[in-house]
């Protein structure tokens, strides 16, 4: 059958018109920003804010009520053991007076007897260490021990000894405070000034009082310790502070610097306490102190950080962006792009970093995957990936 002229231009009126519909009305790809699954190291740390501190910081204070004399020292200034730092004029001591300084003498007395029982302890502990050290050692070397157990009696031992350190440090100081309180007590007998001393070598951190005034019994004068001997304290929550062990690395960023410094985990505090957030919220925080590395430069005192601490790691895993993660009615699932359309995968999920995270099952390397899908995207849908 032959179709006439005026058919045939209807026919292709029609088609013309038909093939212009379907461009007009045909849904326009969805633009969309995309990631790489990538196989790479991984870490899964606990970020806070941290604040430097002395470790040991010895804070003299006036041990009669007297007369100050004006103090010479400058902050930042160096001093000696045994050197002069201050000096007092107390009034004479009456026997109320007198009574009140042979009961702190004998307050100090106990104070030392009890740090020389903790270097004994401390003393205990690292002896310990260093034998279970030396056997880690030779089992490492034999193959029969994991490098993560041999470092980490490694660091124990690091740790035990700057706690030894420590502990003598504050037997020193503990002596030296009690020779100084008995010698107080002496000095206002006679109507001596009484003077005061410093206790270690260190660099005055903070001077309290320097004016000539009347100062009362324990009033802090200034403030003793050494600046090289640094460590860090990290506040988190309680909940947080569970995963957190001794011996964890902590990466320390936002010091001042441009490269990354490397610490320890020291100690996990005990017990909780009370802090109220930046939005109003009372919580419950834990203190963990941190010690840099023998070869990372120094920080000042009171100096405040940026810390993450390493919980888990990994030097190859697959991974996939955290923002390319959404949850589904079957866990875990991410938008992958195949031949311009977005398809749903459910995934598993090993470790979560906080930028990355671990796929053990769903997708293979080299795989593009959506970050960031918005509500609208849709199984099946066509994706352009803006570059």
């Amino acid at each position: 059958m032959l179709l006439s002229k005026t058919q045939r231009l209807i026919g292709i009126s029609v088609a013309i018109a038909a093939v212009i519909l379907f461009f007009v009305f045909r849904p326009s790809p969805l633009p969309v920003e995309s990631g790489m699954v990538k196989r790479g190291a991984l870490q899964v740390t606990l970020d806070g804010e941290g604040v430097t501190r002395v470790n040991d910081r010895f804070v003299l204070a006036a041990p009669v009520t007297g007369k100050l004399v004006r103090v010479r020292l400058e902050e930042g200034d160096s001093v000696q053991k045994g050197s002069l730092v201050a000096e007092l004029l107390p009034p004479e001591l009456d026997r109320r007076a007198y009574s009140e300084a042979s009961s702190r003498v004998g307050s100090a007395r106990a104070v030392f007897h009890e740090a020389v029982a903790r270097e004994r302890q401390v003393r205990l502990s690292l002896a310990q260490g260093e034998r279970r050290f030396a056997r880690y050692q030779n089992l490492y070397h034999e193959g029969a021990v994991s490098k993560e157990s041999y470092e980490l009696a490694e660091n124990d031992v690091q740790i035990a000894r700057k706690e030894a350190d420590q502990a003598r440090s504050a037997v020193e100081a503990a002596q030296f405070n009690l020779s100084a309180l008995q010698a107080v007590v002496d000095q206002q007998t006679a109507g001596k000034p009484v003077r005061v001393f410093s206790p270690v070598d260190g660099r005055v951190l903070r001077i309290h009082e320097k004016s000539e005034r009347i100062i009362p019994a324990g009033s802090p004068l200034l403030d003793i310790g050494d600046p090289s001997a640094i460590e860090i304290v990290i506040d988190v929550l309680s909940s947080d502070a569970i995963a957190v062990k001794q011996g964890n690395r902590v990466l320390i960023t936002n010091w001042g610097g441009e490269k990354e410094l490397q610490g320890v985990v020291k100690t996990v505090g005990p017990a909780a306490f009370n802090k109220v957030s930046a939005l109003g919220i009372e919580e419950k925080r834990v203190n963990i102190i941190a010690v840099l590395g023998t070869n990372e430069p120094l920080l000042g005192d009171n100096f405040r950080v940026q810390a993450s601490i390493v919980l888990r790691e990994a030097k190859s895993v697959l991974q996939v962006p955290v923002s390319s993660l959404f949850r589904g009615k079957s866990g875990w699932h991410l938008f992958v792009i195949e031949h311009g359309k977005a398809v749903d995968r459910s995934v598993t999920l090993g470790m979560r970093g906080t930028w990355q995270a671990e796929v053990l099952a769903g997708v293979r390397e080299g795989q593009r995957v959506v970050v960031h899908p918005s509500n609208e995207l849709k199984d099946g849908m066509a994706v352009q990936v803006q570059e």
